[in-house]
């Protein structure tokens, strides 16, 4: 693992920058509805049109990276995030109103497309890159924090970057894309790839063919990251709206709020990942802990709207979040053989992404309902996954299964070997 320390450092810079991308617009949402003249819901869109894009084509790009090469697909889609952050950015400097609006969101739009190309690409790669599971498990805990770390780094820097002037973390998205496409150009040296030729034919009954022997645990996995995430993003746009349109909380001083609870969610992810090594039990029992605490805080926070009492719930539900994500990661990661690791994983993005896509869009509809409601449906949606964690993903079924593949394989290697001698002896 110290011999690719300069390739994590780098992967690692791409879920950091995807991040500050899209959740530095978080606490200058209200911000960008004033300048704008556009409604709560109206805004809530910057985020979810650049997830629903992601959505669409992130199993594209897990299956071009399985048959091209992970590097030749995250790059180019860098590229393309970087342009779609420019073409917000210029909108936003340049235009007003409802026409800037419509630009604003063609860039997020464009910049979801590259999305698309970049973080789900990094898991399988890092999947790749090492053998032992442990250093798979702890490659992808670091990549897990560097994504938290990115949502704890958001809100401060956007609300600092918004106070200077509004549209500035737009401005910021295309120098930080540069950044990270300079890093994986001259950092990262994947292993080399053998070109898989499979048609497009082939390749769909193949996934249907894994997603057949596999798929009870992994639609699991695939659901529970998608709820981890409406969460993360369901609970930020309601502490954005609220620390400023109810307590007048704005700025830097509102941007150090929102991270407080992703600084748990940040360090949880990082131990967890460092921890928990290639004990697959241990990342389901930690993933229906994670999950479990997250219902839990959720529940309790509707009784009261007091902010400190919300903060600090949400701090111990965003722990929670931060013992799951690792863990299904590595679970997703190392059930699957590398010739669909890309096509796969990129399916469990897409679910990631559609929690992100949900979750400030739910919320804006709910706001105006009692605490309690809201706050009911939140706990309601976490508690099926913690209710999927305990029930569907069964890693030892997975080993048993492993275990009697393998028995095959060395039976039918004897019956080879036997029918060669055969084929050999003196006749």
């Amino acid at each position: 693992m110290e011999n690719k320390k300069w390739d994590l450092i780098a992967l690692a810079s791409i879920p950091l920058i995807m991040t500050l991308g899209n959740s530095m617009l978080i606490p200058i949402l209200p911000q960008i509805s004033r300048e704008l003249g556009i409604s709560s819901f109206m805004v809530s869109m910057l985020i979810t049109v650049y997830a629903v894009v992601a959505i669409l084509l992130i199993p594209i790009a897990g299956f071009l990276s399985d048959r091209y090469g992970r590097k030749k697909i995250i790059i180019p889609s860098l590229v393309i995030a970087a342009v779609g952050g420019g073409v917000s950015a210029i909108a936003a400097w340049l235009m007003n109103g409802m026409g800037a609006y419509a630009v604003i969101l063609a860039g997020r739009l464009l910049q979801g497309i590259g999305a698309a190309g970049a973080f789900p690409i990094v898991i399988p790669l890092v999947g790749d890159m090492f053998k032992e599971d442990e250093e798979v498990s702890k490659s992808l805990g670091i990549i897990e924090t560097s994504n938290t770390f990115g949502k704890v780094l958001s809100p401060i820097l956007g609300a600092l970057l918004g106070s200077v002037v509004w549209f500035l973390p737009f401005i910021a998205i295309p120098a930080l894309c540069l950044i990270s496409i300079v890093l994986v150009i001259f950092l990262v040296k994947p292993p080399k790839h053998k070109e898989n030729k499979q048609s497009i034919r082939d390749f769909l009954k193949t996934t249907k063919e894994v997603l057949k022997e596999k798929g009870r645990w992994m639609y699991a996995i695939f659901a529970i990251g998608g709820i981890a995430m409406f969460g993360v993003f369901g609970v930020l746009f309601y502490l954005s709206e609220v620390l400023e349109s109810t307590y007048q909380l704005k700025g830097v001083i509102k941007g150090l709020v929102l991270a407080i609870p992703l600084a748990a969610l940040c360090l949880a992810s990082y131990l967890a990942g460092k921890f928990i090594g290639n004990n697959k039990a241990g990342m389901k029992w930690t993933a229906f802990i994670g999950m479990t605490l997250l219902t839990a805080s959720l529940i309790i926070t509707g009784f009261s709207a007091q902010i400190y009492f919300v903060v600090g719930l949400m701090t111990l539900g965003s722990t929670g979040i931060g013992l799951v994500l690792p863990s299904m990661d590595t679970l997703l990661t190392e059930g699957v053989d590398k010739e669909q690791r890309g096509t796969i994983t990129s399916l469990y993005s897409s679910m990631r992404f559609i929690g992100v896509s949900l979750g400030p869009p739910v919320v804006s509809l709910l706001l105006g309902a009692n605490h309690w409601v809201l706050f009911s449906v939140l706990a309601a949606v976490s508690g099926i996954g913690a209710l999927l964690t305990f029930f569907a993903v069964k890693p030892e079924e997975e080993k048993e299964e492993d275990d009697k593949d393998g028995g095959l394989h060395k039976m039918e290697y004897k019956k080879q070997r036997l029918r060669t001698r055969k084929n050999l002896a003196p006749k």
